[in-house]
């Protein structure tokens, strides 16, 4: 079986990175897999072992001659499948430039926010299957009318191993300029907006007021990072850290990972800090209570409750076995639920069923 996959992502954020599982599991299972990503990608200088990969001009997102490329690749590599797996122009170029080649196509759903209904009306009846990353997303995709034969959920995955050993502590406090007897809080999170970093940062002053050992390190990067510079720039416990490829060094070194975002489809972040046995604070949005269980994996507050924010991130911070409790129970449940060879089966299902009915 040959899979073309079309990823339009030039970072290795968390879509890019569970591609990358993908591939590398069906390879292991005797997929061919062709990967098209923009020239510069990140995922394309990692991919390699996996995948051939296939480099194209993507300028942006509306680039019509991308259909063109696409369906040129089509035609020479003769995919049994096209999975389509970012936005970008991926799963709307990339879906014309596939049926206009009469191949089966798969498109992933990362994200819980509604689809417009032009995209609902002209763009899903032309998908053989869709592939929802959370039951949550799923939830949002039929209430908008998709055809729930088309539909499988398959949830991410997390290798979690690299996150079950860390940095010593003195590494750590030395690399992020930390005292030795930091509370550290963490957030793993791209600097955009529906991640909610402002709310977080609301409840910073009253918590360091009661914590005055509270360090917060904000790992990502985005177009929110000059605001975020401003509104720091007086709170010298606060550390804007940028992207770490390192981060599993870092990740179990942490008291508390933080996720106070507006939408989520999942959270690839939260599946990391739960394989590191870190206690996680989130909002209950999209996917993410899939992996925060309330007072058994983590604790949830509602999106945009600063004062439920406050209160439970109060509560880890005054309790080292609570943190200790809620980690231990959210590495076993991701281990458990969101393996990665789960999602490699999952993903090969699909496709076989297209390939079985296109014989």
């Amino acid at each position: 079986m040959k899979v073309m996959h079309i990823e339009g992502g030039k970072h290795l954020y968390g879509g890019a990175r569970q591609v990358l599982y993908i591939m590398e599991g069906l390879a292991g299972n005797g997929v061919d897999n062709l990967l098209v990503c923009p020239l510069g990608s990140a995922i394309s200088q990692q991919a390699g072992a996996s995948a051939q990969v296939l480099r194209l001009k993507w300028p942006h997102e509306l680039d019509l001659g991308l259909i063109l490329r696409i369906r040129a690749l089509i035609k020479i590599h003769k995919p049994d499948v096209v999975h389509l797996h970012s936005r970008r122009g991926a799963d709307s170029l990339g879906l014309i430039a596939a049926k206009l080649s009469s191949t089966p196509v798969v498109i992933s759903r990362r994200v819980d926010n509604p689809e417009g209904k032009l995209a609902m009306s002209l763009k899903y009846p032309l998908v053989d299957r869709v592939i929802a990353i959370s039951a949550g997303i799923g939830r949002v995709l039929l209430s908008q009318g998709l055809n729930s034969k088309k539909l499988r959920v398959i949830p991410s995955a997390v290798d979690p191993r690299p996150y079950q050993t860390h940095a010593p502590r003195g590494e750590f406090t030395e690399t992020f300029n930390l005292p030795q007897d930091a509370l550290t809080i963490g957030v793993v999170a791209q600097l955009i907006e529906r991640k909610g970093h402002r709310f977080l940062l609301e409840v910073l002053p009253e918590l360091k007021l009661k914590h005055p050992n509270l360090q917060v390190l904000i790992f990502g990067q985005g177009p929110l990072q000059s605001a975020l510079e401003r509104q720091t720039q007086d709170l010298n416990y606060v550390t804007l850290c940028g992207f770490r490829d390192d981060l599993t060094r870092w990740m179990g070194c942490l008291d508390i990972v933080a996720h106070p975002a507006e939408t989520e489809g999942l959270g690839v972040s939260l599946l990391q800090a739960a394989s590191a046995s870190v206690a996680i604070c989130a909002s209950s949005v999209g996917g993410i209570p899939e992996i925060v269980i309330d007072q058994e994996t983590g604790l949830l507050v509602e999106s945009a409750q600063t004062e439920q924010l406050k209160k439970a991130l109060d509560e880890l911070l005054s309790s080292k076995l609570l943190r200790d409790k809620l980690g231990s129970a959210a590495q076993a449940h991701v281990m458990r639920h969101f393996s990665i060879d789960q999602m490699v089966n999952g993903n090969l299902a699909v496709y076989r069923e297209l390939t079985s009915a296109a014989s």
